[in-house]
């Protein structure tokens, strides 16, 4: 699988993926710790509110993004987003209101939601290989996954040596650095193919999932875990020995 990383557009791309997502996570971290600075006791309130957020800017602002991408520069796109965060996570720190935060938490995961298609979108013309572009989305997929384990526990260790408030900064470098990553690379053209309309590309994915009956299935079995998971955390936050406040 890490033969992939041989092709050096390649690694510095995924390089860059790797400091982005380590960068949001450690926002993540502190984010939870200015919830907490500004809110008290209603930290929980706050902070559930910013990932709801989050969820919405992902599923509304990706879909558009992936449709988007095929029609605009990826380099300048991606550069562009990552300034886009890092301008956002400097902000963070100096924010007085919930409302603020909400608002830079959009932009924020807006951008993150842009990031993502548009990488994923340059692979296969970086990658032409179906070997190599399958091994290169499973790298992708690892660090994603990792990356909410080293994240908050790399948070944890910085916490010991400086205050929340400099992990932003940390969030900003990071964000900063995967830009020099991408413009140090030339990224091929998108290959010319079919031409869509953005509505068609926008909604395209979702119309394959739901006409294909196993996806359907397996989009039931997630809400239904979902909504399982929904009432235990209620479950839980209402249990007569939890602390309160």
């Amino acid at each position: 699988m890490l033969a992939v990383l041989t092709n050096r557009t390649y690694r510095h791309l995924f390089l860059a993926q790797v400091i982005a997502l380590i960068g949001t996570g450690l926002a993540t971290v502190a984010l939870g710790l200015l919830a907490f600075d500004l809110a008290g006791a209603d930290a929980g309130v706050v902070l559930g509110t910013a990932f709801a957020i989050k969820m919405i800017a992902y599923v509304g602002v990706a879909p558009v993004a992936a449709a988007f991408a095929e029609r605009l520069p990826r380099r300048t796109l991606l550069v562009s987003l990552d300034l886009v965060r890092a301008a956002v996570a400097l902000l963070l720190p100096f924010v007085s209101e919930i409302w603020q935060v909400y608002m830079l938490i959009f932009v924020l995961q807006s951008a993150s939601a842009g990031f993502t298609p548009t990488f994923q979108a340059t692979i296969p013309d970086v990658l032409p290989d179906e070997r190599d572009y399958t091994r290169a989305l499973s790298l992708s997929r690892l660090a994603y996954d990792l990356e909410s384990l080293v994240s908050p526990m790399l948070a944890a260790a910085l916490l010991t040596l400086i205050s929340f408030h400099s992990l932003f900064a940390g969030t900003v470098v990071g964000f900063l650095a995967s830009a020099a990553l991408v413009v140090s690379v030339a990224l091929p053209s998108p290959q010319a193919g079919e031409k869509r309309g953005i509505y068609d590309r926008t909604t395209r994915g979702m119309r394959i999932y739901l006409a294909t009956p196993r996806l359907r299935g397996l989009l039931a079995l997630n809400l239904a875990g979902g909504h399982a998971h929904r009432h235990a955390f209620v479950i839980d936050s209402h249990h007569p020995e939890w602390p309160r406040t």
